[in-house]
C-alpha cells in the first residue's frame, strides 16, 4: 500500500499479462508448426518423394522438403557449416539465402507452380498461403 491505500501493487496483473501472451506465442507456434508441416507434406506427396513424413522434423523439415524437390546436389548444404566460421559468416548466410530461394523456385516448378512464387515468399503472410496453394491446389 502506498499514499494511504490508494494504490496497490500490480505485480500479479503484470505476471498475469506475461502468461497470456507467452501463452498465445505458443499456440500460434505450434498452429504455425502443423500448417507448414501439413502443407510440406502434401508438396512433398505431389513431387512423388519416398518420404514426405521429413516435413515434420521441426525447423529443418520443410527445408528438407524443398531441397529434395528441387533435385540440387548436397554441397549448398555445406554453407550451413560455413556460418559457424566468424570472418565469413555474413558471407555464407547470403549465399545461404539465395540457394533457399533457389530451392523454392524449384520446389514450386516441380509442383507445377510459377517458380517467381519463391520471390513472393519472402513477404511474411504471403508465403503461407503460398505454400498452402501449391500444397492442396488441384492443379
Amino acid at each position: 500500500m502506498a499514499l494511504g491505500g490508494m494504490y496497490t501493487g500490480s505485480g500479479g496483473g503484470l505476471i498475469a499479462v506475461i502468461a497470456g501472451m507467452i501463452f498465445v506465442f505458443i499456440i500460434l507456434a505450434i498452429a504455425f508448426y502443423l500448417y507448414l508441416s501439413f502443407a510440406f507434406m502434401a508438396i512433398a506427396k505431389k513431387a512423388k518423394l519416398k518420404t514426405p513424413g521429413l516435413a515434420w522434423i521441426p525447423y529443418v523439415g520443410p527445408a528438407i522438403i524443398a531441397y529434395q524437390t528441387s533435385k540440387m546436389h548436397w554441397w549448398p548444404w555445406l554453407l550451413i557449416i560455413g556460418m559457424f566460421i566468424p570472418f565469413v559468416k555474413p558471407i555464407f548466410m547470403i549465399v545461404f539465402v539465395v540457394f533457399v530461394i533457389i530451392w523454392g523456385w524449384k520446389m514450386f516448378e516441380t509442383v507445377k507452380r510459377p517458380g517467381w512464387w519463391a520471390l513472393l515468399c519472402l513477404i511474411p503472410i504471403v508465403n503461407l498461403v503460398l505454400w498452402g496453394v501449391a500444397a492442396w491446389s488441384k492443379k
